[in-house]
């Protein structure tokens, strides 16, 4: 039950992460991340109800984060995408 709860709270903050947000988390994991990429993949999130916790879903997301930025990033993203999931 605490799992669930936990995991509807990481998709709700994704679902509702913004440009600033991103930036500001990029910044602290050390994520090379221009302010028009943060926007685009704000974009990406805000809304769409993307399931992380779901690896269709999150692979779905992160071959569109990687069109708007890099394959690097994109890996990145994925690296801390697997710090929640796990």
């Amino acid at each position: 039950m605490a799992l669930i709860l936990i995991q509807k709270i990481v998709l709700q903050r994704l679902n509702q992460m913004t440009a600033n947000d991103l930036l500001r988390y990029a910044k602290q994991y050390g994520v090379s991340l221009t302010p028009n990429q943060a926007v685009e993949v704000a974009k990406l999130m805000n809304g769409k109800n993307v399931n992380i916790f779901n690896d269709a879903e999150r692979n779905r997301l992160l071959k569109q984060v990687e069109a708007i930025t890099s394959k690097q990033i994109a890996q990145t993203v994925n690296d801390l995408f697997n710090q929640f999931t796990s």
